[in-house]
């Protein structure tokens, strides 16, 4: 795992693959190998090389416990792929991923040739910016909820009903989050950014070929807000994929990598 300094942090990722470079950045305390599974292999299969990284506030990355910003983090990807020489690349991203991905293609446009933003939104609304308080008060709170709980709740807020309703699949999911650590001061840090302004005005001055990917039964980001970011972004194209939540992209990686693939090799109309 190569590790190299970026914008004052530690930033651990890994690049496999040759031709064209993607850049790939996970939501809110999403490690790098989220996207080994199923999109990397995608990728690199039709003929692109994939750079994955653990965003700041994800160890072994820089936790920056004091906190940061949307732009620390946009700061740190420019600086990645400024570092490793990618530009100009294609940049895909997931929830908070997608929106570091977007900001970064409105202020860093020399850097990104395209951009996909999965499960993305261009505002906090009231249902998402409350349950941001309510994670952050309880994180803040120091309670300590027992894990096979917080596996539970994960699930029925990060997947589709098709997917709840599947007993095998659902132990699966269940045993999948148990595994995962609790929330870090990084990870705390990462809630505070994803309180997104509304930056749908702002959007409108991307210049770079956009493909937003919502699913159908998103809670946390919802299909009419990504909608909004997809109307936002001149040209933009917008795809739906049913039966999926949040997690869209593990769910059914078929027909999510199938999109995604199609969108970045498609030259430019």
């Amino acid at each position: 795992m190569p590790v190299i300094a970026v914008n004052g942090i530690r930033l651990c990722y890994d690049d496999v693959g040759s031709g064209d470079p993607v850049v790939m950045i996970q939501g809110t305390g999403g490690s790098r190998t989220a996207w080994q599974l199923h999109q990397v292999p995608a990728l690199t299969a039709v003929g692109f090389r994939v750079i994955t990284f653990d965003s700041r506030g994800v160890p072994p990355t820089s936790e920056c416990p004091e906190g940061f910003t949307l732009q620390d983090m946009v700061d740190d990807v420019a600086g990645l792929i400024e570092r490793l020489d990618l530009a100009p690349c294609r940049v895909v991203g997931t929830s908070l991923g997608a929106f570091v991905a977007q900001e970064l293609a409105l202020t860093r446009t020399e850097l990104v040739s395209q951009v996909v933003l999965m499960a993305t939104r261009g505002r906090t609304d009231a249902v998402r910016a409350a349950l941001a308080r309510a994670e952050i008060e309880l994180h803040d709170a120091g309670v300590r909820i027992p894990d096979r709980y917080a596996s539970v709740v994960r699930a029925l807020t990060s997947l589709s009903p098709r997917t709840l309703d599947d007993d095998a699949a659902m132990a699966d999911w269940i045993d999948l989050f148990e595994l995962t650590t609790a929330a870090g001061p990084g990870q705390r840090a990462q809630m505070e950014v994803g309180r997104l302004d509304d930056r749908l005005a702002a959007y409108r001055d991307i210049r770079v070929r956009s493909q937003v990917i919502a699913f159908a039964d998103d809670l946390l980001c919802p299909p009419h807000l990504g909608r909004e970011v997809a109307d936002a972004i001149p040209g933009a194209e917008y795809e739906l994929i049913a039966g999926c939540g949040h997690y869209g992209y593990l769910e059914d990686p078929v027909t999510v990598n199938k999109a995604m693939v199609e969108f970045l090799t498609t030259k430019a109309p």
